[in-house]
């Protein structure tokens, strides 16, 4: 009986596990606020209506939650602020401060990057080698696109990373609350922001994405 051969061009259905997969290295790229999700494609300015799009679709980004659920544990862990009691309700209150902080900063860097047409997105380099490639990356995290494509000092991730220290000593307890406390804040959250840059720039090779 003749045998029956399956077309070699056919390709098989995606399973579960392959979804999954791809859902959580979206989350991931969305999360990084990276571009074309790490894949070399000409820059393009965002319209107003994408810039949009992308502020809503950040808040329901399961990644920006579980980075606040841990940087919550951290805090709880290390017993910061000190005023805040340790068990659910103080797990709580630290979760809230996170998450707040988060939100201020959104919105903020939202709001200006629209008002000055500025790109915070990250765009993987063309560069060739380690480290004018890492090199690139640092600069990332201080400097935006704008409609030209050049790249500039980001005014509206200064402000906005400002402004999510700053807002938040509003509801910080005492031990918290000083214009030094914010200006750390904020240090530190510029500091991880710069050093973020470098697996943004390299993640898309150990993922392997193209």
């Amino acid at each position: 009986m003749p045998a029956l051969c399956q077309d070699k061009s056919t390709i098989p259905p995606a399973g579960p596990e392959t979804n999954k997969k791809t859902s959580l290295f979206n989350n991931i790229f969305d999360y990084l606020n990276m571009a074309n999700h790490g894949q070399q494609l000409e820059f393009q300015p965002l319209t107003q209506k994408e810039r949009n799009r992308l502020f809503a679709k950040s808040f329901i980004n399961p990644i920006w939650y579980a980075k606040g659920a841990a940087s919550a544990g951290s805090n709880q862990w290390n017993d910061v602020p000190k005023e805040w009691e340790q068990g659910a309700s103080g797990y709580g209150k630290r979760f809230a401060d996170i998450m707040g902080q988060y939100a201020v900063r959104k919105t903020v860097m939202h709001g200006f990057e629209s008002l000055l047409h500025e790109d915070n997105r990250y765009f993987v380099s063309r560069k060739k080698g380690f480290w004018p490639r890492f090199g690139y990356s640092l600069s990332s995290g201080i400097l935006a696109r704008h409609d030209n494509g050049k790249r500039y000092p980001s005014a509206s991730l200064l402000i906005g990373y400002a402004s999510g220290a700053c807002v938040s000593r509003f509801w910080q307890p005492a031990s918290a609350n000083s214009v030094g406390d914010a200006a750390v804040s904020f240090g530190i959250s510029m500091i991880w922001n710069i050093g973020l840059g470098a697996a943004k720039e390299f993640l898309p090779d150990i993922l392997h994405r193209k």
